[in-house]
């Protein structure tokens, strides 16, 4: 079945089961333009806490359709493959974060979302790389914070608030991966263009980047900046959209360890367009979370969409 067919199906399916279909922009660009909503996790977070569709279909990695689960415990929350897991999440095993956190008792513990339903469980407030700095600003300066899970991000967050934080050495493949050898002998090729970076990136990586943001934030910055030419260091299904909202001008992926511009989230690819259809179809691989979980978890989801409204 090829993709416009595939697509006429996924619209019809979606009105039989008042399903809406939330994606990242990480997904291949066939995904993101069946999409009702696209964002980054902040966005989606938000859209499923305000989705009043029977079933979601979650078009990401594994932690973001528990998300979505948790803010909707009463809607069938799908997801197109149960193998889109992420290699951040994973390097953050609850059982061994329980130990870290149980060791700093005194401790906030701030969680990025990028993490398992059960380390959500563990922790007072979660965040995004979108407002992290806003939560992390909102703990007193008294209380000493715990970050977790990612390393680069949590040591990028200390620079930018000057806050002294106990962080979770974990990291996301996709991020590390990136070659600043590479980056450089990219930009000699294309001087004027501007080096934009997610902030899960090495620290050697974000030192030459012009502009470092969120994923929505790079989006954001590419697409209104005066500059018509970017290297983008994430994940590059970003681009798919860049070129939507300003195909004139020029976006190039920043390429990885073995010169290759293919950083691609090898989780987020698992999922497929048939693979969103036959989700929608079956209303399988379905979410199903212990309802105490879904509560423990809930608790600093809610916390991060309120401080992030004030």
């Amino acid at each position: 079945m090829n993709h416009i067919n595939l697509q006429k199906k996924i619209s019809q399916l979606k009105k039989k089961r008042d399903a809406v279909i939330l994606a990242h922009y990480y997904q291949e660009s066939e995904i993101q333009d069946v999409a009702d909503f696209l964002g980054d996790s902040l966005a989606l977070a938000e859209a499923a806490q305000k989705s009043e569709a029977s079933v979601v279909l979650f078009a990401g990695v594994h932690f973001m359709a528990e998300t979505a689960k948790i803010l909707n415990p009463t809607q069938t929350v799908v997801i197109p493959s149960l193998e889109a897991g992420c290699s951040l999440a994973d390097s953050c095993p609850a059982d061994k974060f329980k130990e870290f956190v149980d060791q700093h008792p005194d401790h906030t513990v701030i969680s990025y979302i990028n993490c398992t339903a059960e380390v959500k469980a563990l922790s007072d407030i979660i965040c995004t790389s979108s407002n992290a700095e806003k939560i992390i600003r909102s703990v007193p300066e008294s209380k000493p914070i715990l970050f977790a899970p990612d390393y680069n991000l949590g040591r990028y967050l200390m620079k930018k608030t000057g806050r002294d934080m106990l962080l979770w050495k974990g990291t996301c493949i996709v991020h590390v991966t990136f070659s600043l050898k590479e980056i450089q002998q990219l930009k000699l090729k294309h001087p004027g263009a501007q080096i934009i970076a997610h902030p899960e990136c090495e620290e050697s990586v974000l030192v030459v980047a012009d502009f470092i943001g969120s994923t929505t934030a790079l989006i954001r910055y590419a697409t209104e900046s005066a500059s018509k030419e970017f290297i983008v260091v994430t994940e590059p299904g970003v681009l798919h959209q860049m070129q939507k909202l300003v195909p004139h001008k020029i976006y190039i992926p920043a390429p990885n360890n073995s010169g290759c511009a293919c950083n691609l989230c090898p989780h987020m690819k698992q999922n497929t367009l048939e693979k969103v259809y036959l989700a929608l179809e079956n209303l399988q691989p379905e979410i199903d979370l212990e309802p105490d979980l879904i509560e423990r978890a809930r608790r600093p989801l809610v916390r991060m969409l309120e401080i992030y409204s004030k």
